[in-house]
């Protein structure tokens, strides 16, 4: 089975390859000759997951899934949130979007937040969500080089190492990203 995954962050290309079995060949947007960087203009986690999935269903006709995710933070009302790639601009720098996180909090006790990751799978002319959350905490200073985004200063219930220290195998299997594929992926299987 193809599959495509609307997306051209090598990062995130690296953690689904991993998480997915070998029967399903996944292609990025590269793969598939789509240079646009699909607009995410939906004021929700779970609309950005399908306004990509449906561009590549429409516009190429391949079955595909997209995602989505925030880093939602309690004493925060939610923020970054559906903005949290561009939380400190439209450069989306994952620096510049740490730094002006960890300012924000810099008065706050609670320091609650979780990440969650909507999947949108368009597949056979239907469309299916998947849903990945991972509760933790913000830490208050960056920690380690593995990972991306908010990686260095989140670190999960349950653990005392950043998502940034874990090696990519450690995090996929209990990211919200990797709770979402593996939805997505039982799923599959019982097709």
């Amino acid at each position: 089975m193809k599959l495509v995954f609307a997306s051209n962050n090598k990062n995130k290309l690296n953690e689904i390859r991993l998480l997915l079995p070998n029967n399903i060949e996944l292609l990025s947007l590269e793969d598939i000759g789509c240079n646009v960087d699909i607009p995410e203009t939906a004021d929700t986690i779970e609309g950005n997951a399908i306004l990509k999935a449906n561009y590549v269903t429409s516009n190429f006709g391949y079955n595909c899934f997209a995602d989505d995710t925030g880093l939602e933070v309690e004493a925060l009302n939610g923020e970054p949130g559906v903005y949290s790639a561009r939380y400190a601009g439209e450069q989306k720098n994952a620096d510049d979007n740490m730094n002006k996180l960890l300012h924000n909090l810099e008065n706050q006790a609670n320091r609650k937040a979780h990440f969650k990751t909507i999947i949108a799978l368009n597949i056979n002319h239907n469309q299916y969500l998947f849903e990945g959350i991972i509760k933790g905490e913000i830490i208050k200073e960056k920690i380690g080089n593995q990972g991306f985004g908010y990686d260095p200063i989140f670190v999960a219930e349950g653990y005392t190492k950043t998502f940034a220290e874990l090696s990519i195998e450690e995090k996929s299997v209990i990211s919200h990203r990797g709770i979402a594929i593996s939805k997505m992926i039982d799923f599959l299987k019982n097709m």
